[in-house]
């Protein structure tokens, strides 16, 4: 079933809806029965949890006997920001991430926040699932407030991630869909995967697996599910290792992200196109993990081009 869960009206006779999909059991007493909600397009240049919504209805459709509980999916919250492959919010030029719990009283955007903060209120648990931007490529990782780490840790390790990167409060705005949810009791993983405005297949399904699994372990899904990989957990106080452009220009990677480098291992070359000359060689500063690469290939001095989780080692 297709509800709208928040509108406002818009100029030229448009308005701004934001829509959800509920699949449950035939017949159940949905009062008694746990919920998941999958919540996605925050931002309109990301992507991949659009496919993951997909993925969700597609394997549940297949096998509807299995479905003991309820799946809420929110596939757009910026849908004007989609429609644009705009970031924000179009016109407003405002972050939709910035704008929870929002006002029932207040204006547009605060009203139509309000809305999806009281309609995924009463979740059991919430997947909140976002990209990288065009510039980086980033594993599936969460990302968890310090405040929130003991409850959510352990729930972030069933959803088959690779990571779980642990924040100090200070740098998770509390104006964040996530935030606004887990203070309010709603249990709300951060998912961060992939690019910018592109799909990630591989990615996709791997959360998606991992979703069912959880699903599994709330008594929501029945059916077989896939093992999960155990995640890194990562804190800020760990050593990482950032690896940034010495010199402005076209950055060509030499190896992929999400494996073991050795210091002084190449990781690619900045080169000048006008001059055919290589400006330099971005090398690895120290033995770890690779676990973020840059994607969109112009660079800046200064400019981000990886990251590295230094002492670890993945087991190939």
């Amino acid at each position: 079933m297709i509800q709208t869960i928040a509108q406002e009206a818009l100029p030229c006779d448009e308005s701004l809806s934001i829509k959800k999909k509920r699949i449950a059991p035939s017949g159940a007493d949905l009062s008694k029965c746990k919920r998941i909600s999958i919540v996605t397009g925050t931002h309109g240049d990301e992507l991949e949890g659009q496919y993951v919504c997909w993925l969700i209805q597609k394997r549940i459709n297949e096998n509807p006997e299995y479905l003991s509980g309820i799946v809420d999916i929110y596939p757009a919250i910026n849908p004007i920001g989609i429609d644009s492959i705009t970031r924000g919010i179009p016109a407003f030029d405002l972050d939709m991430n910035r704008m929870f719990p929002g006002d029932k009283n207040g204006s547009i955007l605060e009203r139509v926040a309000n809305g999806v903060v009281t309609d995924l209120e009463g979740s059991d648990v919430c997947i909140d699932i976002h990209a990288s931007n065009i510039f980086l490529t980033e594993i599936p990782q969460v990302r968890i407030n310090t405040i929130f780490e003991k409850e959510l840790v352990p729930i972030a390790k069933k959803i088959n991630i690779d990571l779980i990167w642990v924040h100090p409060s200070a740098t998770v705005l509390e104006s964040t869909l996530a935030h606004s949810m887990n203070a309010v009791g709603v249990p709300t993983l951060v998912v961060e995967m992939g690019v910018g405005m592109r799909i990630t297949k591989s990615y996709c399904e791997q959360l998606t697996d991992g979703i069912f699994n959880l699903m599994a372990e709330l008594g929501i899904w029945s059916g077989t599910v896939s093992p999960v990989r155990e995640p890194l957990v990562v804190y800020d106080s760990d050593p990482i290792s950032f690896l940034n452009a010495e010199k402005s220009g076209l950055f060509v990677a030499d190896t992929k992200h999400w494996v073991n480098v050795r210091e002084g291992q190449k990781i690619g070359d900045i080169l000048d196109p006008l001059s055919g000359e290589v400006l330099t060689t971005v090398e690895a500063d120290c033995d770890g993990i690779l676990f973020t690469i840059r994607e969109y290939p112009i660079v800046d001095e200064g400019s981000l081009i990886g990251r590295i989780l230094p002492g670890r080692e993945l087991k190939l």
